[in-house]
């Protein structure tokens, strides 16, 4: 069978830079993906390096030619917006004003982030700083074409977001100002103690964050099984269907509605070989459940 991608749904992963920000759409097309999510600059690195109207004009028109959307960007591990420490704070803020620009200068649809952690402070000081942070940032969001979203974390040491009463803190305080969402990572939020590995018990924790959070926030998913048990805190992605989740948290996710139109972005370790095959597996899961009644839990 030929491989051609519904192009309603969006799958992708995230995609090298390589040789040009431009890149990461070109292989995001060469491997079946009909959005991607990739770095705008080093995320190792306090400096970046600006882009240059060439790349960005570049890059807009590969946009046009591959047909992807949605993109995503993946803010650097580096920025805490809830850091205690006066200098981290002030670094952490003007990196993620520096991303934001980077976003809006490219036309980007979502930057996706880490809210914080709290080291040196409590976690209800720390959420204060990161709302703060995110709202010193108001006055560049003069449309809603980019949108922040908050990533949920694995609740490893002191970091931020692995609850959704955390993540729901942090949205109510800034979403009246500022165009925010949430993006579910799968591997986190199952070693963040959230059991996923049924129908019945994902179908269940969407409910719980529908119920703390709001679904009408949620607007993309990691999409990622775990090498480490539930509740673990431990952040280790594996292939689907290859770890502690298991592939039926990922067939409920491409079936059930409005979960199946949510963008969906792979950070599995395999790289471009492996997300040909799962973006194609994910997409055979919403193909085969389209020919049936879909299978939803008693909720």
């Amino acid at each position: 069978m030929e491989r051609i991608p519904s192009e309603d749904l969006l799958i992708g992963a995230h995609t090298s830079t390589a040789g040009g920000i431009h890149h990461a759409l070109l292989e995001g097309k060469s491997i079946g993906a009909t959005t991607v999510q990739l770095f705008t600059a080093n995320q190792r690195q306090w400096k970046r390096r600006v882009l240059s109207e060439e790349a960005i004009a570049l890059f807009k028109e590969t946009l046009i030619q591959t047909g992807l959307r949605k993109i995503m960007s993946h803010a650097s591990y580096l920025i805490n917006l809830g850091s205690a420490d006066p200098l981290l704070l002030q670094k952490s803020r003007s990196a993620f004003q520096e991303e934001v620009e980077s976003c809006l200068s490219l036309g980007l649809t979502f930057l996706n982030f880490h809210p914080g952690s709290a080291v040196g402070s409590s976690k209800e000081e720390a959420l204060d700083r990161i709302v703060e942070s995110l709202l010193l940032l108001e006055d560049l969001f003069v449309d809603d074409d980019l949108r922040l979203l908050l990533e949920t974390t694995a609740g490893q040491g002191s970091s931020i977001g692995s609850t959704f009463e955390e993540i729901a803190y942090i949205l109510e305080r800034t979403k009246d100002r500022l165009p925010i969402g949430v993006c579910i990572d799968t591997c986190h939020i199952f070693v963040a103690g959230y059991d996923i590995r049924t129908v019945d018990t994902c179908a269940e924790t969407m409910d719980h964050f529908d119920r703390i959070v709001g679904r009408k926030h949620l607007h993309a998913f990691h999409i990622n099984d775990s090498m480490k048990d539930l509740g673990s805190k431990a952040d280790r992605h594996a292939p689907l269907g290859e770890g502690k989740i298991g592939l039926e948290t990922f067939k409920f996710l491409m079936t059930d509605s409005p979960y199946r139109e949510i963008p969906k972005y792979l950070e599995t370790p395999g790289g471009p070989p492996l997300w040909d095959k799962e973006i194609w597996m994910l997409h055979e899961f919403a193909r085969k459940a389209s020919q049936k009644p879909p299978v939803k839990s008693e909720r």
